[in-house]
């Protein structure tokens, strides 16, 4: 017998209202971090979520500069039949992400919504609904919502299943890729001006002397200033503000940028038209500037391959 795929019916602000990002209500009294789901996967015996090949589920989104992260790890170690993982809709209301026929539905639970895992895991939630979100079939319950951690886990946890030979986070340089991680975080909020200096200066200047931000490997580092990058306009608005320059007017990092998506774990998991789509409805609420400039140019330089 075939179950008939269930979809979310379209996004309706009128009815629903606008999504609104909340922290989760207090437990016992006391706050929970935005992003309350923070179980980590372990090896065999030493954690209630150890890592086993087909027992995890990826919530992602194509929009979501944090579910591409995962998703480019995923790929590049070779995880797609090891975690399994479904794409939300790019729009939504308030309820949430949800799950339409563009991307299709959800193949493990049958959620329209996603914020049907996060009820199923705690009754009344009334946090955030995010992605990328780690789901657990054996337990049926969300283990992680904590984006910065999930990538570090698929890319260290699943070695017996996936490439081996791809280490991206790489023992002898934990420290440093954590702490880029925390700068790149600061970057986008700042909108590429950090204490007023462009932010943008010192990776192409790191480019200039190695292929990758560590040396001659690609980390996950590497991953996280690209799906930065590759959504330039909207991430580095203030430093585009201040000076006009845009991605094309960095060479190392047009190139690195370029070079990258190259690669099938970059690609593979971009689409192009959602991101344009993305850039468009946020520049769309700005008045015209050097912004939209950018914007421009920069698609009709990478038009010219």
């Amino acid at each position: 017998m075939t179950t008939a795929a269930v979809f979310a019916s379209p996004v309706d602000t009128e009815v629903f209202g606008a999504y609104q990002a909340r922290h989760p209500s207090p437990r016992d009294g006391v706050e929970r971090p935005f992003y309350p789901f923070q179980d980590r996967i372990g090896a065999p015996g030493s954690s209630p979520y150890p890592a086993e090949p087909g027992r995890y589920h990826l919530y992602v989104s194509y929009g979501c500069p944090w579910a591409q992260i995962v998703s480019v790890v995923r790929a590049a170690k070779d995880l797609e039949e090891v975690v399994t993982a479904s794409y939300v809709d790019e729009e939504r209301d308030g309820r949430g992400w949800a799950f339409r026929e563009r991307f299709g539905p959800d193949p493990v639970n049958g959620f329209a919504l996603l914020r049907d895992a996060y009820e199923l895991t705690e009754p009344g939630y009334d946090g955030h609904i995010s992605v990328p979100t780690l789901w657990d079939r054996a337990t049926t319950r969300v283990v992680s919502n904590d984006f910065p951690v999930i990538p570090v886990d698929l890319a260290t946890r699943f070695d017996a299943w996936g490439d081996a030979s791809v280490d991206l986070y790489p023992e002898h340089l934990h420290g440093e890729i954590d702490a880029f991680d925390s700068r790149i975080t600061a970057e986008v909020k700042a909108g590429g001006l950090v204490d007023g200096v462009n932010a943008l200066d010192a990776h192409e200047a790191q480019l200039a002397e190695s292929a990758f931000v560590h040396g001659e490997t690609l980390t996950l580092s590497d991953i996280r200033l690209w799906v930065k990058l590759i959504r330039f306009e909207v991430g580095y608005h203030a430093a585009i503000e201040r000076d006009g320059r845009g991605l094309p007017d960095y060479p190392n990092l047009w190139a690195y940028t370029r070079r990258l998506y190259e690669r099938p774990e970059f690609a593979g998991t971009t689409r192009p038209e959602v991101l344009r789509a993305q850039r468009d409805r946020i520049l769309g609420e700005k008045p015209p500037g050097a912004v939209h400039e950018a914007a421009v140019r920069r698609d009709e330089e990478w038009a010219k391959g």
